[in-house]
């Protein structure tokens, strides 16, 4: 089995490259969907958040409202950590049981380990190669202000609050630029896929 990496800055696309990967044939493990999971309405680390920032931040129906917690969180780097280490060891714990299951039943796939924060909560380690999405930092804004109706200073608190762009593209062994049309991020991201499968094909990958 294959396991690779892949994560960008807010708005940099890398939903789309994880769809088509994943139309290419790879397994996509989402930690993003781990991470929503994890913190419905009862659970530990809903508790957990409502007890560390209050009633609220919920929703009528007990939800956590997203848009008002991001808003504190991105604007207060302290308040930040604090939710992610409430929410990280729960996501990353859901994403190793998954990898076993994926080990256990389809052990010669190409695995996608789609991670926004890959790199600064560690889970980058072991990995068989590191897939960034890239755009520039002023398209990010714009399409982070389209994307989410956003003032230009939301967006902005949003994406200072993560490591830059420009630094992830450091750790990368594969970096896949979006700033031009959604055709040409296709034809790269199949690129990768078929590199990643060919890479490994000694191993039994097919």
């Amino acid at each position: 089995m294959v396991i690779a990496g892949l994560t960008g800055g807010i708005a940099s696309g890398k939903s789309t490259v994880s769809a088509f990967l994943e139309d290419a044939g790879a397994i996509i493990v989402d930690a993003d969907k781990f991470a929503r999971e994890v913190v419905q309405k009862d659970r530990p680390a809903w508790r957990e958040i409502v007890n560390t920032f209050g009633q609220s931040i919920l929703l009528p129906d007990g939800g956590i409202n997203r848009i008002l917690l991001g808003d504190i969180i991105f604007n207060d780097p302290a308040q930040k950590q604090i939710l992610n280490r409430i929410v990280h060891p729960r996501v990353i714990s859901e994403t190793a049981t998954r990898l076993a299951e994926i080990e256990k039943k389809q052990h010669g796939s190409v695995v996608i380990l789609d991670v926004p924060l890959l790199i600064e909560s560690g889970m980058d380690t072991g990995l068989s190669d590191i897939i960034v999405v890239y755009v520039p930092e002023p398209v990010q804004i714009q399409r982070l202000m389209i994307r989410d109706a956003l003032t230009r200073a939301q967006a902005l608190a949003r994406i200072r609050s993560q490591m830059p762009i420009e630094e992830k593209k450091q750790h990368a062994t594969i970096i896949i630029d979006n700033s031009g049309s959604r055709e040409n991020t296709r034809s790269i991201s199949l690129t990768v896929y078929q590199r990643l499968k060919e890479k490994f094909a000694p191993q039994g990958i097919s």
